[in-house]
């Protein structure tokens, strides 16, 4: 099975298009995501989802946003329209600590380190 991360970008648009495709493929969820990353003393958030493989498809796609969310006082805006969407569909986002991205040379290092990750706690399937 080929687990890939599709990026998003890191704005409104791209947070409002990541819940559309949560309240599309609602049926399709596998898991929802919430990682968090600290870089030079700041909390930044990165929002995803994971959807099953359609029909017989060996392909395991995670839409995410990447790191467009700084911690604040209060709960940001796109941290808040993400679980309000989930909330409406019934999915409870879940919540990991990584790295942040900036100590891989390359991105698709860190997607891997993250699909790492994702499978040693259960949370994606094991490649098959």
């Amino acid at each position: 099975m080929i687990q890939r991360f599709i990026e998003l970008g890191e704005g409104y648009g791209d947070i409002y298009e990541l819940c559309e495709l949560a309240k599309v493929n609602k049926e399709r969820i596998h898991q929802a995501f919430i990682f968090s990353s600290t870089k030079d003393d700041i909390k930044y958030f990165s929002i995803a989802i994971a959807l099953k493989p359609v029909n017989t498809a060996n392909f395991f796609p995670i839409y995410i946003c990447r790191e467009g969310i700084v911690e604040t006082q209060k709960e940001s805006k796109r941290l808040s329209i993400f679980k309000e969407a989930l909330n409406e569909i019934a999915i409870q986002p879940v919540t990991v600590d990584i790295k942040h991205s900036s100590i891989y040379v390359d991105v698709n290092l860190y997607y891997q380190y993250i699909i790492g990750i994702l499978r040693l706690n259960n949370l994606i399937p094991p490649l098959q």
